[in-house]
């Protein structure tokens, strides 16, 4: 038996190892948001505790004072016991108490912490200054990989990104496939990417380092692998980290980014001086392929009420169009609007008549 018992101790040694591995970033991070979050886990957590722990503690009371034992036999017995108003208030008025707080701070939090809302301060002792204007990144999720487009700089990067401390920075976030998550637990919560969508997030890290950023919605066989560096620098080493992607002198083409897209896993940092003009709003409307309608003029359309005659006759079929599906065997392109002329397409000085005129 005592050897039994000491086997079931060590049971626990790699249960015990793994856990000393753990990183408590989310409760321990470096950004505003996150710390406002994890203040919203901690606060919420207290107040259920308000009821959990009174509850386990009678629990053990009353196991133990109305226990049936010869040594117990005079506890008080009220077999004709049926109600106690007192009782009965305590119950139910201070679950519900707790309920109402929680409601108030779930309301209050949902909308300061809403990740569309731009920032309204650095952290709790410091407001935005009037002269700071955010970074903007745009953001695509890849099979299976990270690709950063920074539109003020000029530059992209696959698999690492970067931000001034203190500086306000405004994500707009895509995806080219399937749906994932980006998140960087020290920076703010996560966020979903997804094809065709554009969703947003604000945020600020407030002290330098290298923080961890992955997906965290399960995306196909490279998942595991989708991760990358998250650097909080100071405004001179940003600059820094900006020439030295100019300096590498790869240009990120149309072409390029058809190449970039094709799964791959465990991909290393790539760095692109330049970017073609559009790219991201080609990613979001899934029109990187010049021959192919755009999403958004495809919905101005629908919205005057649609294409009639003219869009089943102006049709268009590419195979470089198609976009692979992981997993999926090749299917043949599909027929699909490629674009509509206008009055506008013909010179300004030849009149036509109706019969000519364009659909």
């Amino acid at each position: 038996m005592t050897q039994l018992k000491k086997l079931r101790g060590l049971l626990f040694l790699p249960a015990i190892a793994l856990l000393s591995a753990c990183n408590m970033v989310s409760m321990n991070p470096s950004g505003d948001i996150a710390v406002q979050q994890r203040n919203l886990i901690i606060t919420s957590t207290l107040l259920m505790l308000l009821i959990i722990v009174p509850v386990i503690v009678l629990t053990v009371v009353f196991a133990w004072r109305y226990r049936k034992s010869a040594a117990n036999a005079h506890a008080d017995y009220r077999p004709d016991w049926n109600h106690s108003t007192q009782l009965e208030l305590v119950i139910w008025a201070a679950p519900l108490l707790i309920v109402i707080a929680l409601g108030a701070l779930t309301w209050i939090s949902t909308h300061t912490l809403d990740p569309y809302r731009p920032l309204a301060r650095l952290d709790a002792e410091r407001s935005i200054p009037a002269d700071v204007k955010p970074l903007v990144v745009e953001v695509v999720a890849l099979d299976w990989k990270w690709l950063f487009i920074y539109p003020e700089q000029g530059i992209a990067m696959v698999n690492e990104m970067a931000a001034p401390v203190d500086r306000p920075i405004s994500f707009k976030i895509t995806a080219s496939s399937v749906m994932n998550s980006f998140f960087i637990p020290a920076l703010a919560g996560q966020i979903y990417a997804m094809p065709g969508m554009e969703t947003k997030l604000h945020a600020v890290i407030n002290k330098p380092g290298a923080f961890d950023g992955f997906s965290a919605n399960y995306s196909g066989a490279g998942f595991s692998g989708m991760r990358f560096k998250f650097h909080g620098m100071s405004t001179a080493e940003f600059d820094k980290w900006v020439e030295t992607a100019k300096a590498d002198k790869t240009e990120l083409t149309r072409d390029g980014y058809k190449q970039l897209e094709q799964p791959s896993e465990r991909d290393p940092v790539r760095r692109y001086s330049t970017v073609a003009t559009g790219l991201y709003e080609a990613i979001l409307n899934r029109c990187v392929e010049n021959n192919k309608m755009c999403m958004k003029d495809m919905m101005a359309i629908d919205a005057r009420g649609g294409l009639g005659v003219p869009g089943a006759v102006n049709l268009a079929s590419s195979a470089s169009a198609a976009r692979p599906t992981p997993g999926v065997d090749p299917k043949p392109a599909r027929l699909y609007v490629g674009a509509m002329c206008t009055a506008r397409d013909y010179p300004a000085d030849i009149a036509l008549s109706s019969a000519d005129r364009p659909l």
